[in-house]
């Protein structure tokens, strides 16, 4: 029990750090190596330092951004050659964002589709090994 509970605590701070734009704790919630794959959404694959900065750039021209993790699935030891210390979370997300800081209307983008988050029992905690993202949908404002 208190594995998932550190494992879905690290999905929160996955989705905490990109909406808020911390991009030296997003860094921080990676193995050495860990990597992250948003290609499905139209961005880069790549080693988890490189798709911070790739987000930075992306995601500054949104004042409000939001995501919103549901229907998460945890699997333990489900990783290949598993030792004991991996779990697999599947998770759909929607993401409305908006350019300004005025909340009030429509968002002017979402998008919406699942995460699979690959996460590694380390020394310092549970951390993640892969973020791979799968848009299944997106809707851009009309202006």
């Amino acid at each position: 029990m208190l594995d998932r509970l550190a494992v879905d605590e690290l999905v929160t701070a996955y989705a905490v750090t990109v909406d808020d734009g911390d991009w030296a704790a997003y860094r921080e919630l990676f193995t050495r190596g860990g990597r992250a794959d948003y290609r499905s959404a139209g961005g880069i694959e790549g080693e988890a330092g490189q798709v911070a900065d790739w987000l930075a750039g992306q995601l500054a021209r949104f004042a409000v951004r939001q995501h919103l993790f549901v229907n998460r699935r945890v699997r333990f030891g489900t990783l290949e050659h598993d030792t004991g210390d991996t779990a697999l979370v599947r998770a759909d997300y929607l993401n409305p964002m908006r350019f300004g800081g005025d909340v009030s209307g429509a968002p002017d983008m979402e998008s919406g589709g699942r995460y699979d988050f690959g996460l590694l029992r380390t020394p310092e905690g549970w951390r993640l090994g892969e973020v791979v993202v799968t848009e299944k949908w997106r809707r851009t404002a009309s202006v």
